[in-house]
């Protein structure tokens, strides 16, 4: 099957069966996104979503959380991954949001990438999910499923593999195909074992063709 022929079926597949895929972080605006995504860094949406209730109570906005002590932001987080880190990103965050950028947070992916805590797949999310640019946030669960299926060839970075999918699919489509791709990875295509027998996909599947038929 030609990778042009394989794109276009995937992307009918899950256009058919999640039309409405989206982020499973909670968030109410773009503030509360950003601190989100940087709380989700080698943590679980489910962990950053307990997280962010009592956050949000105590720091609604960009302004009151530069304003915050660093204990007392620890002192919600410390359940995630990499508290300490992330207490000092998120405060440097803000400080930048509200000096910088009048608490308004930038649509341009350049410009997020210069908040602190906020790397290329992090500045994408918020770009695509917030401002519905065409960008692609990769993932691990990303990275894996396109190269399992087929969609990417010997992509070995994030960016390699960012770079072939967009290439490939149709700008509209590409801030939803970021969601797609990460569902199928964390509920089907699975790191360890993946449900390949459950799989919609898996007629259009190099993964499936090659270590489960063979």
């Amino acid at each position: 099957m030609k990778i042009e022929q394989r794109f276009r079926e995937v992307i009918n597949y899950f256009i058919d069966n999640q039309p409405m895929a989206e982020t499973e972080l909670v968030f109410k605006n773009p503030y509360q996104l950003v601190v989100s995504t940087i709380l989700s860094a080698q943590c679980t949406d489910k962990r950053v979503n307990m997280i962010t209730p009592e956050f949000f109570k105590c720091f609604p906005d960009a302004k009151s959380l530069s304003r915050a002590e660093p204990d007392e932001v620890l002192n919600l987080i410390k359940s995630c991954s990499y508290p300490n880190n992330k207490t000092k990103n998120l405060l440097g965050m803000a400080k930048m949001l509200v000096e910088k950028y009048e608490s308004i947070v930038p649509s341009d992916v350049d410009e997020l990438q210069h908040l602190p805590g906020v790397g290329r797949k992090t500045a994408n999310v918020i770009a695509a999910v917030v401002y519905n640019k065409p960008v692609m946030a990769v993932d691990t669960h990303v990275h894996r499923v396109a190269a399992r299926i087929g969609l990417t060839r010997n992509a070995k970075t994030p960016l390699q593999t960012e770079l072939q999918l967009v290439r490939r699919i149709p700008q509209d489509l590409i801030p939803l195909a970021h969601h797609w791709f990460i569902l199928h990875g964390r509920y089907v295509c699975q790191a360890r074992k993946p449900k390949c027998m459950e799989c919609g996909i898996k007629s259009l599947c190099r993964y499936y063709e090659k270590q489960v038929q063979s």
